[in-house]
């Protein structure tokens, strides 16, 4: 029986041993914790770690039968050190709802307390009437005994009350964690005060470390999450702004090439004069709308200011530029300034003068997962070990797509030369007026 008891005391200060110096070593690597918690929870887990290696030598002694001095010495110290933690839990509560600890009634009345529980450890091993032990290592308790652990537990009834009053000032997980670090042991203690229930108050031991240490993890865990998230809404902003600079960056010389033509054709083609003017007015209108949108967008927007583009450029390069629209698929969302830059880029860079006229086709497709935009020239061709314009423009409108709606770029050579670009947008399953299907949609 003896010696079942001594494994299970065992047991349990060797669970809390292990908490404590997880919690010791996690509080030590946690990145992003500010210089109080990260001290605070240190010296907790210092201060229990301690407490549980005095419990673990006291039971060593006991069972070789050290000197009474010794083991003497060593219940103190235990004593002195599990009184420890319960004082620590105000200075944490105190600190979570940002009062002054100089001016804190509640710390010091629980100071007070802990003062005069020194007081009683001291009486307690230096005076008979508290407890005693025999030469065979057996422990008896006196009428005194209730004395000693009375003043932790009114810190600990303390804790309990202040924690409750000051609930609406503590975050959900604090406020609950700190409820199960303290409130296991005021009940062992209150036992405690009639009957001996060591196996009790070194269960509330470890359950204190774990509700501790729980905390500790849950706040990293929502700090990571935190980091995450304002990650993407930087990642997100920088692609905006991107976008912005792109657009507010248009070619000078297209500027002035759409505006000589137009010109131009006031006297030699009035009507297509018109025409142009208004394809290059929704071009503008198109492109500086997108500035200010920082959601996506629907597709058929982006189509017509794709067309709008490439109309201006049909007027000025006349018999040499031709566009094929397949685009019965139209049901989604895009970022803005996806298409448009896209076949923006391939004019600029694709279009050979000297190879003949250029070629650009625009298709779309439902798929599976969701929808593709494919646009496909028959210029030059695309190097991917380039580091030039057209790559950080498509790499832009890529960065933009995974951000704003899990989407992806890919560019392929041609089968008979020139460029493929694909989009894919994946399905959010919404339901926007499509075809009996799912609707691929940027999320917002």
């Amino acid at each position: 029986m003896i010696d079942w008891v001594y494994f299970f005391y065992f047991f349990l200060l060797g669970a809390a041993l292990l908490l404590s110096l997880m919690g010791l070593w996690f509080t030590r690597i946690m990145p992003g914790t500010d210089r109080w918690n990260r001290r605070f929870f240190k010296s907790y887990f210092i201060v229990l770690m301690v407490n549980v290696l005095f419990g673990i030598l006291e039971m060593v002694i006991e069972y070789y039968y050290a000197p009474m001095a010794v083991i003497y010495a060593v219940l103190f110290l235990e004593s002195l050190f599990l009184s420890l933690p319960m004082s620590m839990l105000t200075v944490y509560l105190l600190h979570c709802c940002g009062e002054d600890f100089r001016s804190s009634g509640l710390l010091h009345t629980i100071l007070g307390l802990w003062a005069a529980y020194v007081v009683m450890l001291i009486c307690a091993v230096t005076m008979d009437g508290f407890f005693t032990i025999t030469p065979e290592g057996l422990y008896f308790r006196g009428p005194l005994y209730p004395l000693i652990p009375l003043p932790i537990l009114i810190i600990l009834l303390l804790n309990l009350t202040g924690a409750i009053r000051r609930r609406k000032q503590l975050s959900r997980r604090t406020f609950l964690s700190y409820l199960i670090a303290v409130l296991p042991m005021t009940i062992a203690l209150v036992a405690h005060l009639f009957i001996d229930v060591f196996p009790l108050i070194d269960i509330c031991v470890v359950v204190s470390a774990v509700s501790m240490y729980g905390l500790v993890l849950s706040e990293q865990v929502e700090q990571d999450l935190r980091h995450q998230r304002e990650i993407a809404l930087q990642q997100q902003e920088i692609a905006n702004q991107k976008a912005s600079i792109m657009v507010l960056q248009m070619r000078p010389h297209f500027i002035y090439n759409t505006m000589t033509s137009i010109y131009c054709l006031c006297n030699q083609d009035p009507r297509l004069a018109r025409q142009v003017t208004l394809d290059f007015t929704t071009y503008l209108r198109r492109n500086f709308t997108a500035v200010a949108s920082a959601a996506p967008i629907p597709f058929s927007s982006e189509l017509e200011h794709t067309r709008a583009y490439l109309a201006v450029e049909q007027a000025q390069y006349e018999d040499s530029l031709f566009v094929d629209y397949d685009t019965p698929h139209t049901f989604f969302r895009v970022p803005p300034l996806t298409l448009q830059p896209i076949v923006e880029n391939a004019v600029k860079h694709g279009r050979d003068p000297y190879a003949g006229p250029f070629h650009i086709s625009i298709r779309t497709q439902k798929t599976d997962t969701g929808s593709e935009i494919i646009v496909a020239d028959n210029g030059r061709g695309f190097d991917p070990a380039g580091d030039d314009e057209p790559h950080i423009a498509l790499k832009n409108i890529q960065q933009r797509l995974e951000i704003m709606c899990g989407g992806s770029l890919t560019i392929a050579p041609g089968d008979g030369g020139g460029t493929v670009v694909t989009v894919t947008i994946p399905d959010s399953g919404a339901q926007d007026g499509d075809e009996g299907g799912g609707v691929s949609d940027c999320h917002a």
